[in-house]
C-alpha cells in the first residue's frame, strides 16, 4: 500500500505559545484516529527552520554546510505524518483533518522507494 507524507507549514515567526490545550487535544485525537484506522506509521514535529543546516556537495567533492534552509520562504515545515493509504484521495482526506486541527497550510506527497519494498 502506498505511503504518503502529510506535512504542515508554520510561518517563520511562529510562536509555540499560541498553541492551546484544546488545539493539542484535537491533534492528539486525530493521531488516535489515524492509529485506530491503521493509517499512521509515524508522526512528529520538527525544529524551526532557523535551526536547520543545509549541505551542498562542491565540485571538489567536499560538502559545504550553511545555516538555515536551502530556499528563501516565509513558511517552513513544522511537522509531519507518515501515513499508509490506499491512494492519494485517502491521504488527502487525512490531510484535510490535519489542516483543520493544526490550523495551518500543508502538503501531501507520496513516498517513493527505489527499489520498491
Amino acid at each position: 500500500m502506498p505511503q504518503y507524507m502529510v506535512c504542515n507549514y508554520l510561518p517563520d515567526n511562529f510562536d509555540p505559545s499560541t498553541v492551546t490545550e484544546p488545539m493539542m487535544e484535537e491533534i492528539h485525537a486525530l493521531n488516535r484516529e489515524m492509529i485506530a484506522a491503521g493509517a499512521r506509521k509515524f508522526a512528529c514535529g520538527i525544529a524551526p527552520a532557523a535551526n536547520a543546516k543545509t549541505l551542498r556537495k562542491q565540485s571538489d567533492g567536499q560538502v559545504f554546510i550553511t545555516d538555515g534552509p536551502y530556499i528563501e520562504t516565509k513558511e517552513h515545515m513544522g511537522g509531519f505524518w507518515i501515513l499508509e493509504a490506499a491512494n492519494l484521495d485517502e491521504a488527502l482526506a487525512w490531510a484535510k483533518k490535519a489542516a483543520i486541527v493544526c490550523d495551518v497550510p500543508g502538503e501531501v506527497r507520496e513516498l517513493l522507494f527505489f527499489p520498491a519494498p
